[in-house]
């Protein structure tokens, strides 16, 4: 059997996700509920990384396996209450943040440590906006930010400098976009 390089390449940004979400740090904000975790800085890696079409791909069968069960979300989480309850925007926001760091690198971005950084912004944002926006709806938008934004914006720089980092120093023969 021989595995060709685009399904070798979809399977490590699978798994790449999949640890980023075992990266789990509890924030010490009221009730405990609220974990950082690697994977938004996994997704958007990917998405970079693997272009549109693939990383899109990558991050669909990510959400796919953990509505099917399979505990691959922050905490071991799964299912359909994950993906509808609080978290659930942020996870939907994956496929719109990492599609997005995909066409920027496939449009050229990516040269300059800058546009890696930018990328890495506009893909962050992206996700943010998701998971407020279902926050929003399910506890109204005062809350939402308490609980989807206050709390991760310093570590959302964090990760958005270490994710540009990242995919400056990757080797630019990587891309597979």
């Amino acid at each position: 059997m021989q595995i060709n390089r685009d399904n070798l390449m979809v399977g490590l940004g699978l798994l790449l996700i999949c640890l980023g979400a075992m990266v789990s740090i509890d924030l010490p904000w009221k009730d405990n509920g609220i974990p950082i975790t690697g994977q938004s800085l996994a997704v958007l890696i990917v998405g970079f990384v693997l272009g549109p079409k693939r990383g899109l791909l990558v991050i669909a069968i990510y959400l796919i396996a953990g509505l099917a069960g399979l505990p691959v979300f922050a905490k071991g989480a799964s299912g359909i209450d994950t993906l509808m309850g609080g978290s659930g925007g942020f996870l939907y926001g994956f496929l719109v943040g990492g599609y997005v760091c995909g066409a920027l690198q496939e449009n050229g971005f990516g040269d300059s440590f800058a546009e890696c950084l930018t990328a890495m912004t506009i893909g962050t944002a992206l996700i943010l906006v998701c998971g407020i926006a279902q926050l929003t709806y399910l506890y109204g938008l005062d809350k939402a930010l308490e609980y989807g934004f206050w709390p991760f914006w310093p570590g959302a720089i964090m990760k958005i400098i270490l994710g540009a980092v990242i995919v400056y120093y990757i080797p630019t023969e990587r891309y597979l976009g």
